[in-house]
């Protein structure tokens, strides 16, 4: 696939300082939401963030970068894994303030998997991609023992890693065929995502994309379902996704055009079988490259490099608060409304919901 459908480089946008607020209604009391922004200090291309706890978050990036912050953002600490300054860490997975795995993507041998166990002190390179062809797209953990990695089509057919020792170890398996000029994102590791203890989604785009794949085997085997997102290029197709029950939200849209609005969500109501487009005008603001789910305010977030939103709807309807530019965001595991947005020239910001 060309380069271009490999996430391109929003990281050239300027972040927009300017917020914007916008009240919503949720069960009788009204919320206003936005993004603060905190000192990074790195002018990286922020690409991946884990939120651990409302403490503890790591980002990755660009020339090599990660960052870690354990007082919620106060104070960040940006660094270089030695000798990977040539390295896109558009992934990073962390277990807690100590351990955490990075997932480079480039083509062949620049996507590999970097590991710490001491906070960043040292890093072991992990697993480095052996065929000249591959690229790596995401990463996510069921649990802290066992993962999955999702990689562009390799003799017509995706990669599909696994670990079941906390990404110590990673073995290959079984995946399913790709169509002719169909591949993945690599642009928020939120185009493959995981729940439970062995369901699994991601999607993918490209002209020959626009499907989202599900494995309720923990990669094992697969179905795939269309998917009305556009695929009209290879800068078009699914760049993330999200699951809440048995709803799904889609998003994507085309990168290269980031203020379109044309076909750029579509939902589902039975786990990812089947999946439709919203119906009205009340759609996401343009391209969107990451959706997440708040839990306990049962609403749906959604970011990209030309401003985020929110729907309280199902993905049914969406109301942009926020005009800054962000490729992805993470929200704390047992805090739904902790969470954090990374992008272009290190902007990191904390969600606030008042």
């Amino acid at each position: 696939m060309p380069a271009s459908c490999r996430g391109g480089d929003e990281g050239a946008k300027v972040h927009a300082r300017v917020k914007l607020f916008v009240g919503i209604l949720i069960g009788g009391t009204a919320f206003a939401q936005s993004w603060v922004s905190q000192e990074s200090g790195t002018k990286a291309s922020l690409r991946g963030v884990s939120a651990v706890s409302p403490a503890v978050v790591w980002a990755s990036g660009t020339a090599g970068t990660y960052l870690r912050t354990i007082d919620g953002g106060t104070t960040w600490r940006a660094a270089v894994v030695p000798g990977t300054a040539d390295l896109d860490f558009r992934a990073v997975h962390a277990f807690d303030d100590r351990t955490a795995i990075l997932m480079s993507s480039g083509e062949g041998p620049k996507s590999r998997i970097y590991r710490t166990t001491d906070g960043g002190t040292e890093w072991y390179a992990i697993f480095t991609n052996p065929d000249p062809k591959g690229f790596f797209d995401a990463m996510a953990f069921w649990d802290e023992s066992h993962g999955i990695l999702l990689g562009d089509p390799v003799d017509g057919r995706f990669v599909i890693l696994t670990t079941d020792d906390g990404g110590v170890n990673w073995h290959k398996a079984k995946a399913p065929a790709a169509r002719s000029n169909e591949s993945a994102f690599a642009a928020s590791n939120s185009s493959l995502v995981v729940r439970g203890t062995h369901d699994v989604w991601f999607g993918t785009g490209g002209t020959g994309g626009g499907r989202v794949f599900h494995s309720e085997d923990g990669g094992k085997s697969w179905s795939a379902a269309a998917v009305p997102i556009r695929n009209d290029s290879s800068n078009a197709g699914i760049f993330s996704l999200a699951f809440s029950g048995r709803q799904g939200v889609a998003i994507g849209g085309d990168y290269s055009k980031p203020s379109e609005k044309d076909r750029n969500i579509a939902v589902s109501v039975d786990a990812g079988k089947s999946w439709s487009a919203p119906a009205g005008d009340s759609l996401p603001g343009g391209y969107r490259s990451a959706v997440a789910y708040l839990t306990d305010r049962k609403t749906w977030i959604a970011t990209g490099t030309n401003g985020s939103d929110i729907s309280s709807d199902g993905g049914k309807s969406w109301k942009q608060f926020d005009n800054g530019a962000y490729n992805a965001l993470s929200f704390a595991s047992g805090s739904p409304t902790t969470g954090w947005a990374v992008g272009p020239n290190g902007a990191v910001a904390r969600f606030k919901l008042d």
